[in-house]
């Protein structure tokens, strides 16, 4: 056999709640019916997604998740942010639904995460094969790497602040370059709590930390992470 293809179908309390959600996102709705049981499809190029609206259904409860592999994650994260900000003023990044930004992790590809209406996750990765002979970070950076898994992994913003504002105080003497990436991720999770005085304190502490052109051309996709979190707490 070849050519083989696996479609999944989601739960939803309502399709009037995942339908405009998808439809920021670029997808198009390509069949829905109300009867016998409410049910759709959406589609974007191959990504194919279908939605069963079940009575009662809580998206809080929801254990809905599908991976979605793509030839380039980073830019269908912009395209699914320029889409959400179009559609809502901005890019929601707490409660449900909400989008993550894209992150690297040892061992893996990179990429986002998006929680739909219904409670699911799309863990959307790059096409590859993970680099194996990545070194484990060390220090400050392990602390982001663990805060990180909390944070974007599990859903659970406070353990990661928590972690991070430990691992940030234990390591004051750690160079820009690395306080730079936790500091950003700081202030994401800043904005995901609702806290957006932590956020903008972060930013302000982020401008304070004296880069040289070498370390902001290596940290250009935090630093664009960074104005990118600053757009969103002014618009």
């Amino acid at each position: 056999m070849a050519h083989e293809l696996t479609i999944p179908i989601l739960p939803c309390r309502s399709l009037d709640d995942v339908l405009p959600f998808y439809e920021a996102l670029g997808f198009r709705v390509t069949y829905r019916q109300a009867r016998p049981n409410p049910y759709a499809v959406v589609r974007l190029e191959d990504i194919e997604i279908h939605f069963a609206g079940i009575e009662g259904f809580d998206p809080e409860d929801s254990y809905g998740s599908v991976v979605v592999m793509v030839p380039d994650a980073d830019a269908l994260y912009h395209d699914f942010a320029s889409g959400l900000r179009a559609a809502y003023g901005k890019v929601p990044s707490s409660g449900i639904p909400r989008m993550l930004r894209p992150r690297k992790k040892l061992g893996t590809v990179g990429g986002f995460s998006v929680v739909d209406p219904g409670g699911n996750w799309l863990r959307i990765y790059r096409t590859g094969e993970a680099d194996e002979s990545e070194e484990k970070p060390k220090g400050l950076a392990l602390v982001l790497l663990s805060a990180a898994r909390q944070g974007d992994a599990r859903g659970d913003h406070v353990a990661a602040a928590r972690m991070l504002d430990a691992g940030l105080a234990r390591h004051t003497s750690a160079p820009a370059i690395e306080r730079l990436p936790a500091l950003v991720y700081r202030a994401d999770l800043s904005v995901r709590m609702g806290d957006h005085a932590k956020a903008t304190a972060t930013l302000a502490e982020i401008r304070g930390l004296g880069l040289d052109d070498a370390a902001r051309v290596e940290l250009a996709a935090d630093l664009a992470t960074a104005a990118e979190i600053q757009r969103d707490l002014t618009s």
